[in-house]
C-alpha cells in the first residue's frame, strides 16, 4: 500500500507541470478586443523588424508551435496564428526568439540541435524495447539477460528525459532574453498585461521540461508493471 501511495504522489508531481503549462496557455487564450494584431502578424512583423531574412511564418497543427531551423519557419498553431490573445502574442514572440537565436548563430541554439534528436531517439528506442519485451523474453529465456534488456530500456528512457532537461536554458533564453524584452520595449502589449505574459512565457519555456517529466512517468509506469 505504501508503494502505491508513494507512486501516486510521484505521478502527481510529475504530471503537475504539464497541467500547469496547459492551464496557463488556455487561461489566456481568449481574444482581446484591444490587441492590434494576431500572433501570426506579430511574428511576421518581428521577422521583418529584426531582418531575419529567409525565415517565414506558417500555420501548423494545434499545440505544435515551434521554430523549424531546417525549413527556416516559425510555425504557430491555428489559435495562435489567427488569435489576438495574450497566449498567441507571447508564443509568437517566443518562437521568434528561437529564430533570432538561429539567425545570430548563438551557441545556446546548438542545445536543441544537438540534444533534441537524441532525446527523441533515446526515448523511442527505450519504449520500442519494452513493447518488444514479450518476444525478447521468449528468445533470450535467461532471466539475467532479460533483466539486462529491461535495464537498458529504462536507462534509454531516462537518458531521453535528461536530454530534454539540457534544452531548458535555450527555451528560457527565447522567453526571457528575447521575447519578454521585445514585447516590453516595443510596447506590443499593455503594461497591465505583462504579468500574465510573463507566466505564458514561463509555460512556453517549460514545454520540453514537461516532456522530460512525461518520460520519467513512463519509466515509473513500466517499472511498476515489471514488478508484477
Amino acid at each position: 500500500m505504501s508503494l502505491i501511495i508513494i507512486g501516486a504522489v510521484i505521478a502527481l508531481l510529475v504530471i503537475m507541470p504539464s497541467f500547469w503549462v496547459r492551464y496557463v496557455m488556455k487561461r489566456h487564450s481568449a481574444d482581446l478586443p484591444d490587441m492590434p494584431g494576431t500572433g501570426g502578424e506579430l511574428a511576421t512583423h518581428l521577422l521583418n523588424r529584426f531582418q531575419l531574412d529567409g525565415i517565414k511564418v506558417e500555420e501548423t497543427q494545434p499545440m505544435r508551435d515551434h521554430f523549424d531551423p531546417r525549413d527556416k519557419a516559425v510555425r504557430l498553431s491555428p489559435a495562435n496564428f489567427h488569435g489576438k490573445s495574450l497566449t498567441a502574442i507571447a508564443v509568437a514572440a517566443h518562437e521568434v526568439g528561437h529564430a533570432i537565436q538561429f539567425h545570430r548563430k548563438e551557441k545556446i541554439f546548438e542545445l536543441r540541435k544537438r540534444y533534441l534528436p537524441k532525446a527523441l531517439a533515446l526515448s523511442q528506442a527505450g519504449i520500442a524495447i519494452m513493447w518488444a519485451f514479450p518476444i525478447i523474453a521468449i528468445v533470450l529465456r535467461s532471466p539475467f539477460a532479460v533483466g539486462m534488456v529491461i535495464g537498458l530500456s529504462l536507462l534509454l528512457q531516462l537518458a531521453g528525459a535528461m536530454a530534454y532537461l539540457i534544452i531548458l536554458p535555450e527555451e528560457w533564453d527565447a522567453s526571457f532574453n528575447k521575447a519578454m524584452p521585445i514585447l516590453v520595449e516595443g510596447e506590443y502589449v499593455k503594461a497591465e498585461y505583462l504579468p500574465r505574459v510573463q507566466k505564458i512565457l514561463q509555460a512556453a519555456a517549460l514545454t520540453y521540461f514537461t516532456s522530460a517529466m512525461a518520460n520519467i512517468l513512463n519509466i515509473g509506469r513500466w517499472f511498476m508493471l515489471l514488478r508484477r
